[in-house]
């Protein structure tokens, strides 16, 4: 560890320890290269530990209650932001990371250090927290630790900790619509506002139209349902956003992957990292299902393929009559083969079927195996081929993809479907072509597998009438290129 502030007993050891890790990770983002990072950290760590020390050490004399502040790890954090930023202003700007420097010299950087009621919602409820519920919130959401190992920090009841988690996130909440409802907003958003407090208390809730589309618009009432949802799991991308501004989700996605490495298999389990994301427990059943599927018609097709060759019987057919291999599809239900729609197992192509079609006594039999049953590969995200009703026959569907918002790591964006035909249910997927990964989305659930994701209807807006149309929207990081999303499917089915 480089030259830091000496701690002034052994627990103060232990958490410079433990802050350090995460310190380090941020600057790393926020510079050119290794060198300037450790630079930048351990400036940095000795400004967010003079600044909590003086806080300290005020309350102690004034014996009164401690002013409002952060909790250690994202006091530290935002010193890294502040330290980034004094770095410009003297002219060593050359370290950083090419694009926080465009940050730090934007709008949105402003809103950190400006009037207190217009900097983020997340960061004003945070702060306004008890040290240790806003600890408790940081540790379990951002950084990704399991519960058992934030009980053992805390010196709290790991048997009691959940419940502890769950009072705490309602905390959060209500000071964060607290601070929204005193934040000065035009009057659209205020007629909003208690609206919106409604819709995000009930997983359930059913959000209008107009609010649905408000929110795709309007970045400030996005953030705040965010921060208000605790339903979802967007909860720890607000979190990290809201306090560090410049690559929240990427340091997101970095203690994730280090609490993940700590634990030493798999991802943290799902009720210390948060709630689990109900379309991503869909894509694997979904997955485990269809590779079930295929393993049974394989065994069947090979069983087919080895009996001797002959008469079956008076009228019947040889054993390797074509009538009998024919594709599990119905032949005349045919998709495109795109990154959506390949089947999981290789099948006959379009040859063997028109050879079926030629060589099949009766052309009229009905297909012996089993229907719709081809989806997706496992490189998709599942949810998406999931066959159901309304998707027995082509959709007649349009797409309308539109950039609300971007920054330098990330962007804003929504997604209104406009459909031919009604829908009890609906699953939208599409690909995106430089690696973005989305981070929380708002009227839909969502998974992703590499490229392809999956957005599935929320409980409130399953059913679509003929003519009418969805939407929803997402926040999503990206790291250079930001090239507009394509491939779309609805039900599995293509859309313009």
């Amino acid at each position: 560890m480089p030259d830091l502030p000496t701690p002034q007993d052994a627990t103060e050891a232990a958490l410079f320890s433990e802050c350090w890790d995460a310190v380090l990770s941020y600057s790393d983002l926020c510079t050119a290269g290794s060198a300037a990072a450790n630079q930048l950290a351990t400036e940095a760590f000795s400004t967010g530990i003079r600044e909590a020390r003086d806080s300290d050490a005020g309350t102690i004399r004034g014996a009164g209650r401690r002013p409002p502040r952060l909790p250690r790890i994202p006091l530290l954090l935002t010193a890294v932001r502040t330290t980034a930023a004094a770095w410009e202003e003297s002219g060593q700007g050359h370290k950083l990371d090419p694009d926080l420097r465009l940050w730090l010299n934007s709008e949105k950087a402003a809103r950190y250090t400006g009037p207190p009621l217009q900097r983020p919602l997340a960061l004003r409820g945070l702060r306004d927290m008890q040290e240790p519920d806003a600890a408790l919130l940081w540790l379990a959401e951002v950084e990704a630790l399991p519960l058992h190992g934030v009980a053992r920090r805390l010196g709290l009841d790991p048997a009691t900790v959940s419940d502890e988690l769950t009072q705490v996130r309602g905390l959060f909440r209500d000071r964060c619509q607290r601070n929204h409802l005193d934040t000065p907003m035009d009057a659209r958003c205020r007629s909003y506002a208690r609206l919106l407090d409604a819709v995000t208390r009930s997983a359930g809730a059913d959000a209008p139209g107009d609010l649905s589309r408000h929110l795709a618009t309007c970045v400030q009432c996005a953030e705040a349902a965010a921060c208000l949802r605790l339903n979802g799991s967007g909860l720890p991308a607000a979190l990290a956003g809201g306090v560090l501004g410049w690559g929240g989700l990427a340091y997101l996605e970095r203690r994730r992957r280090a609490a993940e490495v700590r634990l030493g298999a798999g991802r943290p389990d799902p009720v210390d990292a948060g709630p689990p994301n109900p379309g991503a427990h869909k894509a694997r059943v979904v997955r485990n299902g269809l590779l079930v599927a295929a393993v049974l018609v394989s065994v069947l097709a090979l069983a087919v393929s080895i009996m001797p060759a002959g008469s079956t019987g008076d009228g019947g057919t040889a054993a390797g009559d074509p009538s009998d291999r024919q594709p599990v599809a119905d032949p005349g239900f045919t998709l495109p083969v795109t990154a959506a729609t390949r089947p999981a197992e290789d099948s006959p192509g379009p040859s063997d079927s028109a050879t079926d079609a030629e060589d099949s006594p009766d052309p009229k039999k009905p297909d012996p195996g089993p229907q719709g049953t081809t989806s997706s590969t496992p490189a998709t995200s599942g949810p998406d081929d999931d066959p159901d009703p309304s998707a027995s026959e082509p959709v007649t569907c349009s797409v309308d993809y539109d950039l609300v918002n971007e920054w330098p790591d990330g962007f804003q964006a929504t997604i209104t479907v406009t459909t031919e035909r009604a829908l009890d249910d609906w699953r939208v997927a599409w690909s995106f072509r430089d690696g973005q990964q989305v981070g929380q989305m708002w009227d839909a659930s969502f998974a992703q597998n590499g490229d392809r994701v999956t957005a599935t209807a929320a409980d409130y807006n399953r059913t679509v009438t003929a003519g009418g149309e969805l939407a929803f929207g997402f926040l999503a990081s990206r790291d250079g290129k930001n090239s507009p999303a394509y491939d779309f499917t609805l039900n599995g089915h293509d859309c313009g």
